[in-house]
C-alpha cells in the first residue's frame, strides 16, 4: 500500500494545488476543465497559458476570465488538503493515475479528481453496485444486508452511496464478508452525510473504501447526489435495485447503468406495495428479475470457487415436514403486508385471539409489525 500512495497520493504540492484550482473556478466545471487539460496537457499548464489561449479553448466564454485568479479560500485548501494526505490511507487520485478506475474513462462525465480513503486496491476487485430506498420497509434492509453479504462472499465488491436506508444495509452487509465495500459519496471526505452514518463511514475508510470527487469541505449540497450516481452505476459490473418507488433517485442510478451498457437487476415484491413499484418499472423496462444472489452472478457468469450462501430472506418460502402442517395464521397472512382486519376476515378469529398469536409470530421472529397497524411475514424465519 505504500507503493500505492506513493504513486498516487504524493503529487507534487504544486502540482496539488493547480488541480484543486482547476476544480474550483467558478464556472469552469468538468466539461470545461477536460477541455482545457486536452488543449494543455495538464493543469499547472493550463495556468501558464494567456488569456487569449483560455479564450480560445473556451471559444471565447466569459468564465475564462476567472481562470485568471485563484479562488477564494484557494491556499488554504491547498493547505488542509496536503495535511489530510498525510494521514494513513488518504490518497489523491487525478484522471490519467494508473490507478485511476478504468471502468469511469467509459463515462461521459469521468471524474477528474478523487479524494480517497481506504484500501485503493478494492479499485481493482469486480464490483456490483446495490441501491434503494432511503426508507425501507426491514424485509427490504434485510434483503440489501443479506445480498451484500452473500456478495462479498463471493469475491465481488459491493458499491453503494452510504445513504440511509438500502445504501447502510449493503455497506454493513458487504463488510461481515471478506470483499469489502466502496462508499462513493457527495460530500468532501472530511465529512458524513447523513451523521448517522458517522461510525460505518469509520469503518468504510478503514476496512473498505470511502470515494469523493468533491474538495475537502464540500457540504452535502442537492446536486452533488445525482452526480454522485453515475459514478456509483459506471463502477461495478451491474446494478441491484432493492425496494424503489417510483420517484426515486435509485431509478436513475439504474438509469445512468443501463446507458453505461452495465447490467441492471431487480428483486420484486408485493403488487400492492409503492415501495416497489419503481423495481416492477425496471423489470418491465429489461431489468433483470432476482430471487437470489446466485442469479445475479449466473447472469454475470461469475466464475468462482467459492460456495456462495444464498440470501436467506430470497430463501424458498418456509418449508414444513409433512407431518406438520404450516401455522394457520402464517398461511392466513401470506407473503404481503396485510391489516389486522384483513386477517380477522380470513381467519374468523376474534381479534384477542389474533393480537396474541401475532405477538408469539413477532417474538419468534416469524412476522414483522410495520406502521399504519400492518403485519407481515418474515421469509427468513
Amino acid at each position: 500500500m505504500a507503493d500505492l500512495h506513493t504513486a498516487t497520493a504524493a503529487l507534487a504540492r504544486d502540482e496539488l494545488a493547480a488541480w484543486l484550482r482547476l476544480l474550483e473556478t467558478p464556472g469552469i466545471g468538468r466539461q470545461r476543465a477536460r477541455r482545457l487539460l486536452r488543449a494543455f496537457g495538464g493543469p499547472r499548464e493550463v495556468f501558464e497559458a494567456s488569456p487569449a489561449a483560455w479564450r480560445e479553448v473556451l471559444d471565447g466564454h466569459k468564465v475564462s476570465e476567472a481562470l485568471a485568479r485563484p479562488p477564494e479560500g484557494h491556499d488554504a485548501l491547498v493547505e488542509r488538503t496536503v495535511q489530510w494526505l498525510e494521514q494513513p490511507g488518504c490518497h489523491l487520485l487525478v484522471l490519467g493515475d494508473p490507478v485511476f478506475p478504468s471502468s469511469w474513462m467509459e463515462l461521459v462525465d469521468p471524474p477528474l479528481v478523487l479524494h480517497a480513503r481506504g484500501r485503493l486496491e478494492l479499485l481493482g476487485i469486480d464490483a456490483l453496485a446495490i441501491v434503494g430506498s432511503r426508507h425501507p420497509t426491514p424485509q427490504g434492509a434485510d434483503n440489501a444486508f443479506q445480498f451484500a453479504a452473500a456478495l462479498s462472499e463471493a469475491g465481488m465488491v459491493v458499491v453503494s452511496g452510504l445513504a440511509q436506508g438500502i445504501d447502510g444495509a449493503a455497506h454493513e452487509g458487504a463488510l461481515s464478508g471478506p470483499s469489502g465495500t466502496i462508499a462513493i459519496v457527495g460530500t468532501g471526505l472530511d465529512r458524513v452525510y447523513p451523521r448517522q452514518h458517522h461510525a460505518l463511514a469509520g469503518r468504510i475508510a478503514t476496512e473498505g473504501l470511502m470515494l469523493s470527487e468533491h474538495v475537502l469541505g464540500t457540504p452535502p449540497l442537492a446536486p452533488h447526489f445525482p452526480q454522485r450516481n453515475r459514478l456509483i452505476a459506471g463502477l461495478g459490473r451491474g446494478t441491484l435495485v432493492v425496494e424503489a418507488a417510483l420517484q426515486s433517485g435509485s431509478l436513475i442510478t439504474a438509469r445512468l447503468a443501463m446507458e453505461c451498457g452495465r447490467e441492471v437487476f431487480a428483486i420484486p415484491g408485493s403488487i400492492h406495495s409503492p415501495q416497489v413499484k419503481g423495481c416492477h418499472k425496471l423489470i418491465k423496462d429489461g431489468a433483470k428479475l432476482v430471487e437470489t444472489t446466485q442469479d445475479i452472478l449466473d447472469e454475470l457468469h461469475w466464475g468462482t470457487s467459492t460456495t456462495v450462501r444464498p440470501a436467506k430472506d430470497q430463501a424458498a418460502p418456509l418449508k414444513v415436514a409433512d407431518d406438520q402442517p404450516e401455522d394457520p395464521l402464517l398461511q392466513a397472512l401470506g407473503w404481503t403486508p396485510t391489516t389486522l382486519d384483513a386477517l380477522q376476515a380470513r381467519t374468523g378469529w376474534p381479534t384477542s385471539e389474533l393480537n396474541i398469536r401475532l405477538l408469539e409470530l413477532e417474538l419468534s421472529s416469524q412476522v414483522i409489525r410495520l406502521p399504519g397497524q400492518l403485519f407481515q411475514r418474515q421469509s427468513n424465519a
